[in-house]
């Protein structure tokens, strides 16, 4: 087998992994992989605008306005005028949110955090620079992508990338 099919079965693998690991979150805790990662940032804080999760997340603020939307919609969180300022909105986590959120299976993104902690420095930096690269191959650079590993229902700031690259 050449280089190319090994790099695309290696792409597809993890690609499949992520899958397979966002159905069971949607099975066991009816949430996607970002929406759980909202709530643990939420949770952490206690109380968050929704500014400093979009910061922390690395994603735009209509991302973020989208999936708080959702997690509202599932009783997950609430927003709150705050007391201090009043045209500031702050983020606090429900009960069930909390329920869900200390309910979810551990995190795909963690087994791989752990790993690639792990490494070496120059072991970390080989692998950054090569997905890098595979992103920029892939036309991917730009694109709206929070550090969770997820498909699909995040609505990106960007329009899809083409096949092709066009």
């Amino acid at each position: 087998m050449d280089r190319t099919d090994t790099s695309l079965i290696a792409l597809r693998r993890i690609l499949r992994a992520t899958e397979l690991y966002g159905r069971a979150l949607a099975q066991t805790a009816g949430l996607t992989p970002v929406q759980i990662r909202v709530l643990q940032i939420v949770l952490g804080a206690g109380s968050i605008t929704p500014k400093q999760i979009s910061v922390q997340m690395g994603v735009s603020p209509a991302t973020i306005s989208t999936l708080l939307d959702r997690l509202v919609a599932k009783s997950m969180i609430e927003r709150q005028r705050s007391d201090v300022d009043r045209r500031q909105t702050n983020v606090v986590l429900t009960e069930q949110g909390r329920q869900a959120v200390e309910g979810a299976p551990d995190p795909l993104q963690q087994k791989y955090v752990t790993e690639f902690e792990a490494l070496e420095d120059w072991e970390q930096a080989m692998i950054v620079a090569s997905l890098e690269r595979v992103a920029a191959m892939l036309n991917a650079s730009a694109m709206d992508a929070a550090p969770v590993l997820d498909v699909g229902e995040i609505q990106r700031s960007h329009p899809p990338v083409k096949p092709g690259g066009k």
